[in-house]
């Protein structure tokens, strides 16, 4: 059994920021299931919004990220984040995070599809490399946070481990730390005051994904089974341009910011066609560049179409996008000279577990941040470059919280060891990875850029057969972490899945035939 104050269930940008705020006022565990730096936030490339200087304005980051949302946002939460957004660049400029700058001394923002100014803050094209980079160095070095890696986080505790019934409709239940499995296979007890989810996404439900392997849906099924309120997941954001490359698994991602900088999106024969789709071209919303790629795709019939940046200075090009010169160098493509394959990919979870503007989910002493969270920041469609600063802003905010009532709770002792009676050790693993293809097959083939009603009722049937044969298996299997991934990725399918179909209408990220868009957000 492990006490802390405080613990935290992830090492992203939400988990390390929280942990580092945190540690002024107490003990921190951190729990991640493999390297601390194995995060979502490690690969974003692009880079974080800071509204910061003219002719720029919060009215105008506001007013996109609403157009973004659809107008489903909470107008609140954005607020927040937008007039929030330079005291937490602030935050990690004094940390020691470098963003570029050009020859005069001023930052070099970058600009992006849906924003109507320049105001990205990045780092080349590994942003996130540098936040996590930082923040995690930090972490490191701070004598008040322990860091427990490779240990998987499988169920939160609450009311229910001590024999109190918990139901939906409940509002006064507790989180008092979660069981977590070691590296020797045992699972332990980490019990705190404070408990915060920052598992990331889900991107894994799906055959192609910008994601990590880690990125499974951890936090959100942890959290649903506990009562918390789960919202808006079906909308899943598809980055328009991973590269094609079928054999590697995280697809790697081409950062929007290449469109920003001139890149010009092509079909298969080399001629553009954003213009068909929307006037804004390649530096549309994502949600519309990635049907329009599908749309071209299918029309085709061909599996990529290009980005071309060849008309780009090819000394800019290696100056701004180093890190996307080596990957296509590596698979034998020079994009100063060849255009880059590129395929949508399952890339950002915008729903997620339901917060308030403190990041509080509905259970007590339980907080939520970054991708895991769902704040309403985004509505239905995610604003490129807002998820680094919604999960700084709303990890310090959960930490500003925590402060107000650290004196008032203390951890509760009176946890129940993990209960494995009666199970055996599962050697059949083939039964899991072969679930997963099924899983992945059905959410990519049914649940994807574009759906239909059909479509969707037959995923939900699928996924429902799923998770009969998966629960029938974990209740009697040693509990191990790929049969806990498989379980939260068919529960996260079916949460996506079902929200899908009861959205009777088509509007930022669901796109549904049988529902054609609104002319106007209502």
């Amino acid at each position: 059994m492990y006490n802390f104050d405080f613990l935290v269930i992830g090492s992203g940008a939400a988990g390390l920021n929280f942990a580092l705020n945190a540690s002024k006022l107490g003990s921190v565990a951190i729990v991640t299931k493999e390297e601390i730096f194995n995060t979502s936030t490690y690969y974003a490339q692009g880079g974080i919004v800071g509204v910061m200087f003219p002719p720029d304005n919060f009215e105008k980051h506001i007013k996109d990220t609403l157009e973004a949302g659809s107008y489903l946002n909470d107008r609140i939460a954005v607020e927040i984040t937008s007039r929030e957004s330079p005291d937490r660049i602030k935050d990690l400029i004094e940390l020691g995070v470098r963003f570029d700058k050009k020859e005069t001394g001023i930052y070099d923002l970058a600009r992006e599809g849906g924003h109507s100014e320049s105001r990205i803050f990045h780092f080349k094209d590994k942003t996130g490399y540098e936040i996590e980079r930082v923040l995690s160095n930090k972490v490191l070095e701070n004598p008040n946070i322990t860091i427990f890696d490779h240990h998987y986080a499988i169920e939160l505790i609450t009311q229910h481990h001590i024999g109190i019934n918990v139901e939906d409709q409940v509002d006064n239940i507790d989180c008092f730390g979660a069981y977590v499995l070691t590296p020797q296979g045992k699972v332990e007890r980490f019990l705190s005051k404070f408990t915060v989810l920052a598992t990331g996404g889900s991107g894994n439900v799906y055959l192609t994904t910008t994601n990590p392997t880690v990125a499974t849906g951890d936090g959100v099924a942890m959290a649903y089974r506990a009562k918390a309120q789960i919202m808006d997941m079906e909308f899943f954001q598809f980055h328009p341009t991973a590269l094609f490359n079928p054999k590697e698994r995280p697809a790697f991602l081409i950062t929007e910011a290449l469109r920003g900088y001139g890149a010009v999106l092509k079909d298969i024969n080399g001629k553009e066609f954003m213009h068909k789709y929307d006037p804004r071209k390649s530096l549309a919303p994502r949600d519309i560049v990635a049907r329009a790629i599908d749309n071209e795709m299918k029309l085709s019939g061909s599996e990529h179409v290009y980005l071309d940046c060849r008309h780009i200075n090819k000394d800019e090009l290696l100056e701004h996008f180093p890190t996307i010169y080596a990957k296509c160098l590596s698979i034998g493509i020079d994009m100063t000279k060849e255009m880059i394959p590129v395929v949508p990919a399952a890339h950002y979870q915008v729903g997620g577990v339901v917060v308030d503007h403190y990041a509080r989910t509905k259970i007590n002493r339980l907080y939520a941040c970054g991708e895991v969270s769902r704040t309403g920041l985004h509505g239905a469609n995610r604003l490129g470059s807002n998820s680094l600063l919604e999960a700084l802003v709303f990890s310090y905010r959960a930490a500003k919280d925590a402060e107000k009532y650290f004196n008032d709770y203390s951890i509760n002792k009176n946890i129940p060891e993990w209960n494995d009676e009666g199970v055996k050790l599962n050697e059949e693993l083939v039964l899991i990875t072969q679930e997963v293809k099924e899983l992945n097959q059905t959410m990519t083939a049914y649940v994807g850029i574009v759906r239909s009603n059909l479509r969707l009722n037959r995923a939900l049937k699928r996924i429902q057969m799923l998770h009969e044969e998966t629960e029938e298996l974990y209740k009697k299997s040693v509990v191990n972490r790929q049969i806990c991934e498989l379980r939260n990725m068919i529960l996260v399918g079916y949460l996506i899945t079902t929200m899908a179909i009861s959205r009777k209408e088509s509007i930022g990220l669901h796109y549904n035939i049988d529902y054609p868009f609104k002319t106007k957000p209502q």
